[in-house]
């Protein structure tokens, strides 16, 4: 099993589903996005913040990201081999282990505007959204600090097609793999 060849985070709407399968399918590898997992396993991400809380989903989200980011996790289909590209939920960053774990991580901030996002959100599927195009610039908002910290490099979706984003996006995660090739070389010889 292998940690993933790169790992999207950004706010919620950002577009890291659509650019990660984008990407994923441009490398030839499998795309795993942490919140369909847990949909997967455990049902609709508002149900168990219905039923049970945030704490809750916090717990179930930090369980499934952190096997992820090991390469355990199984993917479309059930395999669990293979290289993958890796979407985090909005919120997964919080997590302080998640963070320190991610150091260790070719990492994507994804971000977009408050403008191009507004027509995007689908706050009936998001329970921390309720509150419409100002909950999510709060969250965006008290967020953002972390995102850019943990951040290797950042694309806006804001205003360029998917596709043109997710080709450069999988060149540069072709170019840094490279160079981690080489680096490793120059070390065993």
């Amino acid at each position: 099993m292998t940690a993933p060849l790169v790992v999207l985070i950004g706010p919620p709407g950002a577009g890291k589903s659509r650019i990660g399968k984008a990407v994923a399918r441009d490398l030839g590898v499998r795309f795993v996005d942490t919140d369909r997992v847990i949909v997967g396993r455990h049902g609709p991400i508002s149900k168990i913040f219905a039923d049970y809380g945030e704490p809750r989903f916090r717990a179930i989200e930090r369980e499934i990201v952190r096997a992820a980011l090991l390469g355990e996790i199984e993917g479309p289909g059930d395999e669990a081999s293979g290289d993958t590209v890796l979407a985090l939920g909005g919120g997964a960053i919080l997590d302080p282990d998640t963070q320190s774990e991610l150091s260790d991580h070719r990492v994507a901030l994804i971000t977009v505007t408050t403008e191009a996002v507004r027509g995007r959100l689908n706050t009936s599927k998001r329970p921390l959204l309720a509150g419409g195009i100002d909950a999510w610039e709060r969250l965006a908002s008290e967020r953002r600090s972390i995102y850019e910290a943990l951040a290797t490099s950042v694309w806006d979706t804001s205003h360029r097609p998917v596709s043109h984003i997710a080709r450069e996006l999988a060149d540069w995660v072709r170019d840094a793999a490279g160079q981690q090739k080489n680096e490793l070389e120059k070390e065993n010889s």
